[in-house]
């Protein structure tokens, strides 16, 4: 049997396979990077702009403390150039995920660099640390011996806009290293980005300045919040601590009610990554009422307040204030 293809009908079919050929090309040009989770996604996105792929293991939504890879995850990460991951001891799965990958690429730890608060439990006189990576300087999240569990300092320090700034550096300067010869869409695309946290930074603190300092007490269901508490004088109040596994006893519990109702504490949060039926229970028995939902640990879906940074940082501090005020 045999075909005969009219010239036009010929033409259309090659362009078509030379159009499906280069598609291929373009995305096997982009590099692939692989993030710990949904807000690290977001900022190598905004970095990387079109020259990246990103797979982010811990997914909108999801609760990195408690997070288990997958043999998908693995692949994920053998094939990638660049990981990201945030560090302090946030992801204590990932030296098992990339063992069992056999992972041969760069490695950004975003949190490089910044001032890292301590946990309530190695609080010294400061509050904070510097921090650094383990090339050549001091990494404190070397013992893993329990990987649902964060060690001395608190990992949650993207909930700090300065800190993400220095992400941000971080990140670029990753990309640059795999992909040098997009250094400048990667330093741009930063700049840019910085300048537009900068701006949210200034808005954010002018709208909390309306709120009295005295005022500004509220209970979440985890201690994700410590790094905005700092930078907005704001004084949080969590049954569990900085993972989600711990678990607030009964005498913790009794507390806290003790501690709403003496500082006379009337906003109360739930979140989108913790089990609040705690929070649900210190709201009934101190007639608080619940103020809304925060997001600590990831990003919202795209169709919810908090798909981005952006988005996340600017809803939770407008909840906070919209709880405050009432």
């Amino acid at each position: 049997m045999s075909f005969n293809l009219s010239k036009p009908l010929l033409l259309v079919s090659l362009l078509l396979l030379n159009l499906g050929g280069n598609t291929h090309a373009l995305a096997d040009d982009k590099v692939r990077v692989v993030t710990s989770f949904s807000i690290l996604e977001d900022l190598v996105s905004e970095v990387g702009g079109a020259h990246v792929a990103v797979t982010t293991l811990v997914k909108a939504n999801g609760d990195a403390h408690v997070y288990n890879p997958t043999p998908q995850d693995a692949k994920a990460v053998l094939k990638s150039k660049l990981l990201v991951m945030n560090g302090l001891s946030f992801e204590g799965w990932m030296p098992r995920l990339l063992e069992s990958s056999n992972f041969k690429g760069e490695t950004v730890i975003a949190s490089t660099g910044i001032e890292a608060m301590k946990t309530e439990e190695h609080h010294d006189e400061d509050g904070h640390e510097e921090h650094h990576d383990e090339d050549g300087h001091k990494e404190h999240d070397k013992d893993e011996h329990d990987e649902h569990h964060h060690g001395e300092f608190d990992p949650h320090a993207w909930h700090s806009i300065s800190n993400v700034k220095v992400y941000v550096e971080n990140i670029e300067k990753g990309l640059s290293k795999v992909d040098p010869k997009n250094s400048k869409a990667y330093q741009a695309n930063a700049r840019a980005y910085i300048q537009k946290l900068k701006m949210l930074e200034t808005n954010l603190h002018a709208q909390i300045s309306k709120i009295p300092v005295s005022q500004r007490k509220v209970l979440t269901a985890h201690d994700a919040f410590s790094y905005l508490a700092h930078d907005f004088n704001i004084e949080f109040i969590a049954p569990q601590g900085v993972s989600t596994e711990s678990e607030a006893s009964a005498a913790d519990i009794a507390t806290i009610i003790k501690q709403i109702r003496k500082k006379h504490v009337n906003a109360v949060f739930m979140e989108n990554i913790a089990d609040n039926r705690i929070v649900e229970q210190i709201s009934r028995e101190t007639n608080s009422k619940i103020g809304g939902k925060l997001y600590g640990d990831a990003l919202s879906g795209k169709n919810e307040p908090a798909s981005t940074y952006l988005k996340m940082m600017e809803y939770n501090l407008e909840t906070i204030i919209k709880g405050l005020s009432r």
